[in-house]
């Protein structure tokens, strides 16, 4: 039997876990100084590098080796997820082929720390024989990546953060952060829209909190609609039919007036005059609504308390506009949204 170790949760910070704390805040400062210079140093070379990037008519290639090469995995994927076209291609897997997936169409982003990788060698020298454009991401503006490179983009001089000062941490940090900006600054170049993020990637979270009213509102004859002068038995009979709790009362021009709900039955129940009644003399005027491009998380915000629909118009302002769509709240929980 194995005596059992204590939770670290209940072990004061003023009795245990001082030098690993400094460790971690350690790794943590180095770092964040590493950012800031980098940030700083910034010149025109980003912006030549954003220039070969902007123009590539096939795909930004991203390559790297070792820890350099997990970090151009994320920053190909980053570029592809924000309308860039990108491919990893691993540089020992294109001495032996995958050269041929590189094109003139594309441009090459290699990263290195040391910019020495010599697995890294025939990659470079396929861009330099077909005229292929080459970023090179290195720390030495001497060394042979960033010499052979058209725009050369220099990693901060900073220490590794771990103890022996060799694991690549601050290195790879720079790496990542830097590709982001490259990334961020492609997106804001080209116009990336909320609309494009959200056609590259309709799975997960991201793609349901983008989804518009337009992708989930009922349409045509599911739509609950009465005119003006309809008796309120056959208002009564068109809300249970449709199963929304509500019909929206529609006037001569095609318009939305008003809208009818539980509520405003309950309320003219009461009055016990109900069924004697039009739509016109119980609905009520000037109803919320949403137009159809407006985010689904948008209409669920709306619907936040007494609401449970709202009828859908196919352009933002102030009715009067024909509806063209209804959205309940269930529509948004069943999509996802939240």
């Amino acid at each position: 039997m194995h005596a059992k170790t204590p939770l670290r949760d209940n072990i004061p910070p003023e009795a245990a876990g001082q030098p690993e704390l400094a460790a971690a805040r350690r790794v943590l400062e180095t770092g964040a100084n590493a950012l800031r210079a980098m940030a700083e140093n910034l010149d025109g070379g980003f912006i030549a590098a954003l220039d070969i990037l902007s123009a590539v008519k096939g795909r930004v290639i991203v390559s790297g080796m070792g820890k350099s090469g997990h970090i151009a995995r994320k920053i190909a994927a980053t570029f592809a997820s924000t309308g860039t076209p990108a491919q990893f291609i691993h540089p020992a897997e294109a001495s032996h082929g995958d050269l041929g997936m590189v094109t003139t169409a594309d441009a090459c982003l290699i990263l290195s720390n040391s910019g020495e990788t010599p697995e890294l060698g025939d990659i470079i020298a396929h861009s330099r024989r077909f005229g292929i454009p080459l970023i090179g991401i290195a720390r030495d503006p001497k060394s042979t990546l960033l010499r052979a490179a058209d725009i050369a983009l220099v990693l901060p001089s900073a220490p590794e953060a771990c103890p022996m000062g060799l694991a690549p941490t601050t290195s790879t940090t720079a790496s990542l952060a830097l590709g982001d900006a490259l990334a961020v600054a492609l997106m804001e170049r080209k116009g990336f829209s909320t609309d494009d993020f959200r056609l590259l990637h309709p799975g997960g979270q991201i793609g349901k909190s983008l989804q518009r009213v337009a992708d989930i509102m009922h349409r045509g004859d599911e739509l609950p609609l009465a005119p003006l002068h309809m008796p309120m038995s056959e208002v009564l009979l068109l809300m249970t039919q449709r199963h929304f709790g509500c019909a929206g009362i529609i006037g001569p021009d095609g318009c939305l007036a008003g809208v009818i709900t539980d509520g405003d039955l309950r309320r003219h129940t009461i009055d016990g005059d109900l069924l004697r009644l039009t739509a016109e003399q119980v609905m009520t005027p000037s109803p919320k609504t949403i137009h159809q491009d407006a985010l689904a998380a948008e209409a669920l915000g709306m619907m936040a308390g007494k609401i449970t629909c709202l009828f859908v118009m196919a352009k933002a302002g102030p009715i009067p506009q024909p509806p063209i769509g209804i959205v309940h709240i269930h529509d948004c929980l069943r999509a996802g949204v939240v």
